[in-house]
């Protein structure tokens, strides 16, 4: 019997490529396995910033409800296992290794890629487990991912900004009508944010799904006792603000309410999806204020306090650097007179000048980390595109050495900000042993 480690170094070889856009592959295999139409609801959630925290939000709103979801996110920053969870809890490696299996038998001569294997790992444990609902997070883009071989029942869009130019397209339209590929008709498609290019609503209008936007058909107002919901059937008032740090983190939590509120009563003449939107009729304002005190995401604005206050945000594009740099102006320092800095790391095929740009007016000193694989850079190469001129920067040769001379450098006071890619933040978090 394979281990999990050995399972996981095959599925990196079967299929000649890492990515391979497209559903016929896996949904062949999925049809056999027989998870291409599960029976309980499925929430499905794209974006290229946000989607992290709307999942978040989600599993923990269900949670308090009662309700046994399963969750399925990528990339993980530790453990392979943190990808899928169900009722809150990362799986095991024999269920893993099980499911895997199942898939191998199932393929024949089918390839698939390493995230394919994963996806229909989750829809396997998620039948098994018989859980009342599901939460899927897009790898990348949405119409070709696999996620979307299932029809989700609510679609999720959180943003639409610059990232995988090279397999989305090299303008916003092009990106938001990939993203906009998990809508169906006559199912609710939820848009974070009104503002998203022309394509999203015109894919809407042609698939005849039905719009839910945010700042119209559902808002927030956030004021000195917390902050109120309004949505179509459910407002809430004097809500505490979420246990992720950040103003954005309102928005992302008013998004998963309104993606709760809008799974049809009547269920579509499905007796799970019918199930859940009576329990969702529970929700409630200490219902409500439960979830918010315990969502919880690693490595999105994740803060560690101590004379030396660490903060950790994966931040990989110029969107999510901006956020960030918005989130650190919100956030004072420790004290004064203290500084800011930068334990970074970016991958080759991100835009690291527009990440440092974004950064840079917050950032007194860079320490610049080589990430490993093909896909990193050296430090000194990273440093001549990241680091703004003139700007006081040193090398590392790993994100743990970088994380070390942050830790010798910084005094009482400072912070030091962890960001770049999934690939820093996670070591970092095996070095700070969080």
């Amino acid at each position: 019997m394979r281990t999990l480690a050995e399972w996981l170094r095959l599925q990196e070889s079967v299929h000649p490529q890492s990515i391979d856009m497209g559903l016929e592959r896996v949904g062949r295999v999925a049809r056999t396995l027989g998870v291409a139409a599960p029976a309980f609801p499925v929430f499905t959630v794209a974006g290229t910033n946000g989607k992290g925290s709307i999942v978040a939000h989600l599993e923990a709103l269900l949670a308090a409800l009662g309700v046994r979801a399963g969750t399925f996110t990528s990339p993980h920053l530790i453990r392979y296992n943190e990808r899928i969870r169900v009722a809150g809890n990362d799986i095991a490696d024999a269920q893993l290794i099980t499911a895997f299996e199942r898939i191998e038998a199932a393929r024949a001569a089918t390839t698939l890629t390493f995230f394919e294997y994963n996806t229909l790992a989750a829809l396997l444990i998620f039948s098994d487990a018989r859980v009342d609902a599901a939460v899927l997070e897009v790898g990348l883009g949405g119409r070709l991912d696999a996620t979307n071989l299932l029809d989700a029942d609510v679609a999720v869009l959180a943003s639409v900004g610059f990232d995988h130019r090279e397999w989305l397209g090299d303008t916003l339209e092009l990106i938001g009508a990939e993203k906009a590929g998990i809508f169906r008709a006559d199912r609710p498609a939820v848009l974070g944010t009104p503002q998203m290019p022309a394509t999203v609503y015109e894919a809407i209008r042609h698939v005849a799904a039905r719009p839910v936007v945010a700042e119209r058909d559902f808002s927030w107002r956030v004021h000195t006792a917390g902050w109120d919901y309004r949505g179509a059937g459910l407002a809430l008032d004097a809500l505490p603000p979420s246990a992720l740090a950040g103003a954005i983190q309102y928005r992302n939590a008013a998004t998963a309410l309104a993606a709760l509120a809008a799974l049809p009563a009547s269920g579509g003449g499905r007796p799970g999806v019918a199930r859940l939107a009576a329990r969702l009729a529970q929700l409630d304002q200490p219902t409500v204020a439960r979830a918010l005190g315990a969502v919880h995401l690693a490595g999105r604005f994740q803060v560690i306090a101590g004379d030396v206050e660490w903060i950790l945000d994966i931040a990989h594009n110029e969107p999510a650097a901006r956020v960030l740099a918005e989130q650190l102006r919100e956030r004072p320092l420790p004290r004064a007179a203290g500084r800011t800095l930068a334990v970074i790391g970016v991958l080759a095929d991100k835009d690291a000048a527009a990440i440092g740009a974004a950064l840079a007016p917050l950032v007194d000193h860079w320490i610049v980390c080589a990430l490993p694989g093909p896909r990193g850079l050296a430090a000194q190469e990273l440093a001549r595109r990241l680091v703004p001129a003139g700007a006081s920067f040193e090398p590392a040769a790993s994100v743990a050495e970088g994380c070390q001379l942050a830790r010798s450098t910084a005094q009482p006071g400072d912070r030091v900000v962890v960001c770049g890619s999934v690939y820093t933040v996670g070591p970092a978090l095996q070095w700070l042993q969080i």
